[in-house]
């Protein structure tokens, strides 16, 4: 890692207006860190160690907090109409807290989030039933207006199994920005928005404006699943389009939960530099993999380093995982 003074020839000394990087620029760091790296450790103590407004645009897909009740699973080997591959309910240690851990765990990352995204940055945070009106509310405690709340909907989601419920077949999703309700200086990419032809969307037609209901299947190709996946991992196509809204190239996206490092790759991809946090070792040697494929598969971009490193060793609380 390079030296704080770093920061400051790269991003600006505290008090100038800091601007966003350019991608052929390589080494760059932020606070402690290099940018384009997965930090193994604990998020909330890797963002204190960062500067204030820092980053562009920050992508959270934080735990649900939905691993509770019965293990409820499918294995694909049995063959019925409408069934898929094999499928299983997420339940894990590090997604099962108590609503008010929950609420407590959520005030630290967005507090640290509002505080590293520039007031021109937004912020998208993934959720379901389970855990987004804690978001909601939080972000609204924080005085973090909310833009669009949009309803990301899977078309080919799994059936429900127990014949009890409605089948579950959409997430929310929660785009909000950092600065000032009385002037809000947000990026919006309208036209792209607008004008793009997002082939797989059934209910965006070209040339209409974007709507709050998105029409994004589930599947990834297999590219994106090939050194292995988290499992709340998101399809590449639904990141992207939250980056083409909301950011330029060049930029610097925040992940907070990078799981299998899907937010990495979408940013890369839209030719943004990134600096994510995950805890778990296994979903940091997936993601820098995927990372250093991409070098391979988009010989246009920049070739960043893949590298991944580490917090300092300290005693935390429990530490939580997710993302995709």
């Amino acid at each position: 890692m390079e030296p704080d003074k770093d920061l400051h020839e790269e991003v600006g000394t505290e008090g100038e207006k800091k601007k966003s990087p350019s991608l052929n620029e390589s080494s760059i760091t932020m606070g402690q860190f290099q940018l384009d790296t997965i930090i193994l450790g604990d998020c909330i103590e890797g963002m204190s160690l960062l500067p204030n407004n820092s980053f562009d645009l920050a992508i959270a897909d934080p735990p649900y907090n939905l691993s509770k009740g019965g293990v409820w699973k499918w294995d694909s080997n049995n063959k019925l109409p409408g069934f898929g591959g094999d499928w299983q309910k997420v339940m894990e240690t590090w997604d099962d807290m108590s609503l008010r851990e929950y609420f407590t765990f959520s005030v630290r990352w967005l507090s640290e989030v509002k505080r590293l995204v520039k007031p021109s940055g937004s912020l998208w945070v993934h959720g379901t039933y389970h855990n987004i009106g804690v978001i909601n509310v939080v972000l609204q405690f924080l005085r973090i207006e909310i833009i669009n709340e949009v309803i990301w909907y899977k078309r080919n989601s799994f059936p429900n199994l127990s014949g009890r419920r409605l089948t579950a077949s959409h997430e929310t999703i929660l785009w909000a920005h950092t600065g000032s309700v009385k002037k809000r200086n947000y990026l919006f990419n309208y036209d792209s928005a607008k004008n793009t032809d997002f082939l797989e969307d059934r209910l965006k037609k070209k040339g209409k404006q974007m709507r709050t209901v998105w029409d994004i299947p589930n599947n990834k190709n297999p590219e994106e699943i090939k050194c292995g996946k988290h499992v709340t991992q998101k399809p590449l196509r639904l990141l992207m389009r939250m980056i083409q809204l909301s950011a330029h190239p060049s930029q610097v996206c925040l992940v907070p939960f990078a799981g299998a490092g899907s937010e990495c790759v979408a940013a890369r991809r839209c030719g943004l530099h990134f600096l994510a946090f995950e805890t778990k070792k296994k979903y940091v040697d997936i993601a820098t993999s995927r990372l250093s494929n991409e070098n391979e598969l988009f010989t246009v971009r920049t070739a960043f380093p893949s590298a991944s490193a580490r917090l300092p060793d300290k005693k935390s609380d429990k530490t939580k995982s997710a993302g995709g």
